[in-house]
């Protein structure tokens, strides 16, 4: 079971907090790979954020983290692809591909060994899927399997 904290949550939505670099390093830490939003990317960094740039991030840390980044538009995933960046980009689709070939579900919907379940605390069948990425994400790693 892969474990992903969305946007770096682990035990709660924390907005002050989320999608910065601190936060996701400490979730990565904790033993967690973690959904990030990049909404930018201006030729040399990338920029963490859902709607606005946030904290700027360079392709060679999005590179060694355990990360599944969703682009927030059509620059930075050009970008994220050409530079090997586990990435996806989804609006309102049931399903996506990210660049590794995981199957990202939109919550609610039914899964598999290579879907993600987003937003598990929707649903009961949640381990039938490969992972999960929610913002309570510790509470379900903690269970036992």
């Amino acid at each position: 079971m892969i474990y992903i904290a969305h946007r770096g949550n682990t035990s709660g939505i924390d907005t002050a907090q989320e999608n910065t670099v601190s936060y996701i390093t400490q979730a990565i830490a904790d033993g967690f790979d973690v959904e990030i939003d990049i909404c930018k990317w201006d030729g040399e960094y990338f920029y963490l954020g859902h709607d606005v740039p946030g904290e700027a991030v360079t392709p060679g840390w999005l590179q060694s983290n355990p990360l599944w980044v969703h682009a927030k538009d059509h620059t930075a995933l050009h970008e994220l692809i050409k530079k090997n960046i586990h990435c996806f980009w989804h609006d309102k689709d049931r399903y996506t591909i990210t660049s590794r070939g995981y199957i990202w579900a939109y919550p609610g919907e039914p899964g598999g060994e290579r879907c993600i379940c987003v937003h598990p605390e929707q649903r009961d069948d949640w381990k039938q899927f490969a992972g999960i990425c929610g913002d309570n994400v510790k509470q379900y790693k903690e269970q036992p399997q």
